[in-house]
């Protein structure tokens, strides 16, 4: 299966990524997406941390095994769109 490393960006620049050094493995991409969504969820809903004032100005940036940016999940994501909400 694919390796798959979640690195959480929260502001711009090099100093605004959290590096996922190991990563997990997942069958596909959606199957990572889906894994973003819910690390996003428990993130937003339990984590308390001084350098992340906003969750849902954060994403995950899903990098594979090679190093390349595959997916862009942003933690905003998690909050779905309901209709007549334009």
């Amino acid at each position: 299966m694919p390796l798959y490393f979640f690195n959480v960006r929260h502001r711009p620049g090099p100093a605004g990524l959290a590096v996922d050094p190991e990563g997990e493995e997942f069958a596909d991409v959606n199957a990572a997406r889906e894994h973003a969504l819910s690390m996003a969820r428990i993130s937003i809903a339990r984590e308390r941390l001084t350098m992340i004032r906003d969750w849902m100005v954060c994403s995950f940036e899903i990098m594979d095994e090679s190093g390349q940016l595959v997916l862009t999940v942003p933690f905003s994501d998690t909050v779905p769109v309901e209709e007549g909400w334009d």
